[in-house]
């Protein structure tokens, strides 16, 4: 990249950045990030142990999940294969 090319760049950043602050949405998002901040704050963030429970929980789920759609995609295409066969 030449010179140039990293002066027109930076110039673009610099316009869309004076626009974003000239129609205040810089401010917006900056109260927006603040306010994101304190009610993370008031969370109940879980420990490592229900972490580790929760986690089992959905992997368990998401197997037999899994497992569910394999049988009824295997029923099904038995269906459909039988019906086929009796054309």
């Amino acid at each position: 990249m030449n010179n140039l090319t990293l002066i027109i760049w930076l110039a673009v950043i610099a316009g869309v950045f004076a626009f974003l602050w000239y129609k205040g949405y810089l401010l917006r998002l900056a109260a927006y990030v603040r306010a994101t901040r304190e009610e993370l704050k008031k969370c109940n963030w879980p420990d490592r142990q229900e972490l580790r429970e929760s986690t089992v929980v959905v992997m368990l789920s998401v197997f037999l999940l899994a497992v569910f759609t394999f049988v009824v995609d295997l029923g099904i295409s038995t269906v459909v294969n039988l019906m086929n066969e009796l054309k």
